[in-house]
């Protein structure tokens, strides 16, 4: 895996910690690391399977295009990891919420990334 694409996991992650953190924060459950990397790992997990497959296609994942795939494959693969490996819920709300988040944050540094470079 080259730089560009371990940055670009890198930054998919820290969006799905952030989530996290929020969620966590915001319903009062366990904010301790561990209560963090509960809620956080089916989309950790998921967020990695993309960028495996990503590479395997040869697709340039740092683009906002091929971010749309990113963000859909980690939260539909989040949510049934989340479903069926940690048995946690998926309330219509969360999936909406999840999908809102990780749409723009994953999408949003690709965007800022994107214009920093054709700004050069």
């Amino acid at each position: 895996m080259n730089r560009v694409a371990l940055r670009a996991l890198g930054f998919d992650l820290i969006c799905v910690l952030v989530m996290a953190i929020i969620g966590t924060n915001n319903h009062q459950t366990d904010t301790g690391l561990s209560g963090i990397l509960f809620v956080a790992a089916p989309f950790l997990i998921a967020a990695t399977l993309s960028r495996v497959l990503m590479r395997a296609t040869k697709k340039d994942e740092t683009t906002v295009i091929d971010g749309v795939t990113v963000v859909l494959f980690t939260v539909a693969i989040g949510m049934i990891l989340r479903r069926i490996a940690f048995d946690r819920g998926t309330a219509p709300a969360f999936v909406i919420v999840a999908t809102v988040f990780l749409g723009t944050t994953m999408l949003g540094w690709r965007a800022l990334m994107a214009r920093r470079s054709t700004a050069k």
